[in-house]
């Protein structure tokens, strides 16, 4: 087993730089966005894309990887030319208001619940008093007439 492990750590090590050797120009147009135009460089025709692709062209001619290309575009262009160029850091969209949202949600779950609980079974209205003899006698005489 250990035999095992350590052969597949070696062949993934050996990959890795072989990997990383390859660049296209076809690879990085992808990933690499025209500064002029704000489209991806594969699909612009702007001469400012002109000029990337001269760019990447140079750099790969002069045998660098592919993450060397792209620091050299960010170096040369911005950041604003990758495709993807990451948060950098903590997201607060991506993670603060989903939790609040689901912390007002369990809230408002609680008080309803709390609330609906503390509604018991209705009381009857009260009865009026029953009619006395006199009140009886006269509701008998205006309606039967």
């Amino acid at each position: 087993m250990k035999a095992v492990l350590v052969t597949l750590l070696a062949v993934l090590a050996l990959a890795a730089p072989a990997q990383a050797q390859e660049a296209s120009l076809p690879d990085i147009e992808d990933e690499v966005m025209c500064v002029e135009c704000g489209t991806v460089l594969s699909v612009s025709n702007s001469p400012v894309a002109m000029q990337e692709r001269q760019f990447i062209r140079d750099q790969i001619a002069a045998g660098k990887t592919k993450d060397q290309i792209m620091a050299a575009l960010v170096d040369e262009y911005g950041e604003e030319i990758l495709a993807d160029p990451g948060t950098g850091g903590f997201n607060v969209t991506l993670w603060v208001v989903p939790i609040l949202a689901a912390f007002a949600a369990l809230a408002a779950i609680f008080f309803a619940v709390r609330t609906w609980r503390g509604r018991g079974p209705t009381a009857e209205p009260e009865l009026p008093p029953p009619l006395s003899a006199e009140d009886a006698r006269r509701l008998d005489a205006e309606l039967s007439r």
